[in-house]
């Protein structure tokens, strides 16, 4: 997911930099998003990863 939010800010920067600004909004948007939920998702995965790994120990 990661990897699609860099890809998708890449498309962004080199679409605004050959002046197509509608598209560079739009890639920029979903690559904001993408890193959003990979953030989210990498949050929540951590803290179950904490609580199972404090459920086996005790």
């Amino acid at each position: 997911m990661l990897k699609w939010a860099l890809f998708f800010a890449i498309v962004a920067v080199i679409a605004g930099l050959l002046g197509f600004t509608g598209v560079a909004v739009g890639a920029a948007s979903i690559a904001k998003f993408l890193f959003v939920l990979f953030l989210v998702l990498c949050v929540v995965f951590l803290v179950l990863g904490f609580i199972v790994t404090k459920k086996i120990i005790d």
